[in-house]
């Protein structure tokens, strides 16, 4: 077993993702009305009309992204007799992607998978005044450049690594003063580009704690399950199993760093040499390519890509 499935996080989204899924497979319909009922709310509506805008927020966002990846999985496991336990070593996700991984092995089902990113989104929102903290690509540079870079900025201040993508590419994250000094730091230090993102909070980052708290009281109400394939947790980079372990991680995730780079390197390590991204855009696949020397990453989110893997691969 070669293959790992892998879960876009926010950023891939786009108004129309999984509409010509759902129109063209049962099980895609059944997962967005899964959505939408936990939620209480036709988020179907914004995600496949929009405006672009409304999708953009956080709390919208999230729970979207996991819908779509959760749809493409059970077209997926409907048309191609996909059974991630037999043709997966490893799931993994990019942020709110882990949540994505683990509704895709069983974790944590679907209506509560909506209703933690609901949540989350909100939380995430919440936890830092509009315009007070900010994050910044840092491109060029490695993880240990970036966090001394982040460490010069902090000045008393927060300033994090907030995500190691890999591919000298580092988000850092945290007041927004702080962060536009790690831009000029970085500039300083030979870093290819560095610039501020157009976000609307500074996520994993120590900011986030309000967030991490809602998080911890909001699993604590929802039955995690183990996971059919072992799940690669973001700030662990290694795989977990274990329901306990499994909360630890989410909660510790909101406010710590996603270590995407050495999650994929980890899975290239034993032996993964094809990642299939499940959901909206091909963000991973391009990160996977930097990562991982020979893994491919295949994106799977059409009814065309689904087409295309049922004929690559052997059943």
């Amino acid at each position: 077993m070669s293959v790992a499935f892998i879960y876009p996080g926010q950023g891939s989204q786009a108004v129309g993702m999984g509409k010509t899924l759902a129109q063209a497979f049962a099980p895609a319909r059944a997962v967005f009305e899964e959505v939408d009922a936990a939620l209480g709310e036709k988020l179907t509506t914004v995600i496949w009309e929009g405006p672009a805008e409304t999708l953009m927020l956080t709390e919208n966002a999230q729970p979207a992204l996991m819908a779509v990846s959760l749809a493409v999985m059970r077209v997926l496991e409907a048309e191609a007799g996909v059974d991630l336990a037999r043709a997966a070593q490893f799931v993994a996700g990019h942020s709110l992607g882990e949540y994505s991984a683990l509704a895709a092995a069983g974790a944590v089902s679907i209506g509560d998978t909506a209703r933690l990113l609901r949540i989350r989104g909100r939380a995430m929102q919440k936890a830092v005044p509009v315009g007070t903290g900010a994050m910044a690509a840092l491109l060029g540079l490695d993880f240990d450049q970036a966090v001394a870079v982040a460490v010069e900025a902090a000045q008393g201040q927060v300033c994090q690594a907030a995500n190691d993508n890999g591919g000298g590419q580092v988000v850092v994250s945290g007041d927004r003063a702080a962060v536009e000094r790690a831009v000029e730091i970085a500039k300083g230090k030979g870093a290819r580009r560095a610039m501020l993102l157009p976000v609307s909070a500074p996520f994993h980052c120590a900011l986030m704690q309000p967030a991490a708290d809602a998080m911890a009281q909001a699993l604590a109400e929802v039955a995690v399950k183990r996971p059919v394939v072992p799940v690669v947790a973001n700030v662990l980079a290694k795989p977990v199993s274990d329901p306990d372990e499994i909360v630890r991680a989410l909660v510790a995730q909101v406010t710590g760093t996603v270590r995407w780079r050495e999650s994929v390197a980890f899975m290239a390590g034993l032996g993964v040499t094809t990642f299939y991204e499940v959901g909206a855009g091909r963000v991973l696949c391009g990160l996977v390519k930097r990562i991982a020397d020979g893994a491919s990453g295949v994106a799977i989110g059409t009814p065309e890509d689904v087409a295309g893997f049922k004929a690559a691969e052997p059943h």
